[in-house]
C-alpha cells in the first residue's frame, strides 16, 4: 500500500555515495519516510536510500490515533491533503453460520477521542512525508541495496550502482523482501493463507456517517472504510478464485454484488477507482535488531488487512525507534540501544500478529466451538463497558518503549 506517484523530486537532493552518515533509512514508503523524519527529529544526520518513486497507487491507509499523533509530532499531519475520520467501528457477523456473533459498534467518544483514526490515500501520505523531508533537507540516495556488512563502528551498504554508503545505524524499511534484512542474516517465519484481497474505492447512495464497517464472512472480512463525501474504500478478503472472478466482472455487476453482500447498508454502489488484488500472507522476523540495524514496517512483520493494524504497527516501530535513539553526537547504533529496540518491539509485534491471525482463522473454520468462542468474545465486548473501553484504547494507542539502561 505504499507505492507512490512518479512525478515528485526526491527530498533534499542526492547524497554522496561512500559518505558516512549517522543513520541511513533504506526504503521510502510511509514507514521508511516516517522513520527518517523521527531520526532527524532526534538530531541525527539522515540519508534516505531508495529507488525513484514508482507508479500511482490509489489504495488507502486507515491511520489510527497513535499513528496520527506520531505524524503530528513529525510535522506531517497538516500536510496530508484529505483525512476522512473514522468516528465509529462496526463489526457485522455475515457468516450465516449456526452460531453468530452479535453486531457490535464502537464509538471513539467512549474513550474520549474525536475519531479512532483517519483514512488517507497512500499517495497523499507519501506526498506529505516527502514534502516534510524536503523541508528538513534530508539527503536521498537513489539506488537499491545489493549487500551489507557491519563492524563495531558502522554498517557498510553495497549499492546496486557499485558504490558504497555507511552509517552508524541502518533502518531497514525496505519491505517484506528486505534486502537489508537478508544481508545481515535475520531470518523470518513466513506463511500463506488461501485468501486474496480485492481493493478498490466506491461511491455510494447513502452516507457512511464516519463509520467503518467490517462484515465477517466465511472466507474473510469485507471492510468499508470512510472516505470524504459518500465514498468509501473497500477491502474484500475471499478465496483467490472468487477474487479473480470479481476482477473480471464489469463494474455494474461488481457494484451490485457488493451492495448485496453488505445488505444495502450504504445503498447502491458505483466503482470509483481501479481494482487491485493481492494474495494474503504473514511474516514475522525472528529478530527486530542486529548488526547496527533495526527493522521497521513490513521488513519486520506482515499480516492480513484486518483491524487496520499493518501500517499502524509500522508506525509503532517508528515510535519505539525514537524512544531508544540518543541525542545528536551520540551513537544511535550502540548495542544497548539495539537491545532496547528488540525488547520494545517483540511482545507488541508478536501479540498483534497472533491476534490478527487468530481472528482471521476463526472466520475460516467451521468448528462450532471456535465459532462459539468468537461469538462470546464479541458478546462480551458488546455488554461489558470497561472491557470494551480497554480493548479500544489498546487498539489505537501508541506503544511505550522502555529506555531502561540507555
Amino acid at each position: 500500500m505504499d507505492m507512490p506517484d512518479t512525478d515528485h523530486s526526491p527530498p533534499g537532493g542526492s547524497a554522496a555515495a561512500g559518505a558516512r552518515h549517522d543513520v541511513i533509512v533504506v526504503g521510502a514508503g510511509p514507514a521508511g519516510l516516517a522513520a527518517a523524519l523521527e531520526c532527524a527529529r532526534r538530531g541525527h544526520e539522515v540519508a534516505i536510500l531508495a529507488p525513484p518513486r514508482g507508479g500511482r497507487d490509489e489504495r488507502t491507509a486507515a491511520l489510527l490515533a497513535g499513528s496520527a499523533d506520531l505524524l503530528r509530532r513529525l510535522g506531517v499531519w497538516d500536510l496530508i491533503a484529505e483525512k476522512a475520520p473514522m468516528r465509529a467501528l462496526r463489526i457485522v457477523d455475515a457468516t450465516g453460520r449456526l452460531i453468530r456473533a452479535p453486531e457490535v459498534t464502537f464509538h471513539a467518544s467512549e474513550i474520549g477521542l474525536p475519531a479512532f483514526g483517519y483514512n488517507v490515500r497512500n499517495t497523499d501520505l507519501v506526498d506529505a512525508l516527502e514534502r516534510r523531508a524536503a523541508e528538513l533537507g534530508l539527503a536521498r540516495i537513489e539506488t537499491t541495496v545489493a549487500g551489507a556488512s557491519a563492524d563495531h563502528e558502522a554498517v557498510t551498504l553495497e549499492l546496486a550502482s557499485g558504490a558504497t554508503a555507511s552509517a552508524r545505524l541502518v533502518v531497514a524499511a525496505d519491505g517484506r523482501r528486505s534486502a537489508v534484512r537478508e544481508a545481515i542474516g535475520i531470518e523470518v517465519n513466513a506463511w500463506r493463507y488461501d485468501q486474496s484481497a480485492l481493493v478498490t474505492n466506491l461511491a455510494h447512495a447513502l452516507p457512511h456517517n464516519d463509520t467503518s464497517t467490517e462484515f465477517h464472512t466465511p472466507n474473510g472480512p469485507l471492510t468499508l472504510v470512510p472516505l470524504f463525501g459518500r465514498r468509501s474504500s473497500l477491502v474484500w478478503v475471499d478465496r483467490p478464485e472468487a477474487v479473480e472472478a470479481r476482477l473480471a466482472m464489469d463494474a455494474e455487476a461488481l457494484a451490485a454484488e457488493i451492495e448485496e453482500r453488505t445488505s444495502s447498508l450504504l445503498g447502491a454502489f458505483r466503482i470509483d477507482g481501479p481494482r487491485q488484488s493481492f494474495p494474503l500472507s504473514g511474516m514475522t522476523a525472528r529478530g527486530f535488531a542486529g548488526a547496527r540495524t533495526v527493522l521497521v514496517g513490513e521488513a519486520a512483520h506482515l499480516f492480513p488487512p484486518i483491524g487496520a493494524q499493518g501500517l499502524n504497527l509500522g508506525y509503532r516501530d517508528v515510535r519505539a525507534l525514537g524512544e531508544i535513539l540518543p541525542g545528536a553526537g551520540r551513537d544511535p547504533g550502540a548495542p544497548q540501544r539495539l537491545a532496547a529496540y528488540e525488547r520494545a518491539r517483540r511482545a507488541d509485534v508478536m501479540s498483534r500478529t497472533a491476534a490478527v491471525d487468530a481472528l482471521n482463522r476463526t472466520l475460516l473454520t467451521g468448528l462450532l466451538p471456535v465459532q462459539a468462542f468468537r461469538g462470546f468474545g464479541l458478546f462480551l465486548l458488546d455488554r461489558l463497558p470497561a472491557f470494551r473501553r480497554a480493548v479500544m484504547r489498546q487498539g489505537v494507542a501508541a506503544p511505550v518503549a522502555a529506555r531502561r539502561g540507555l
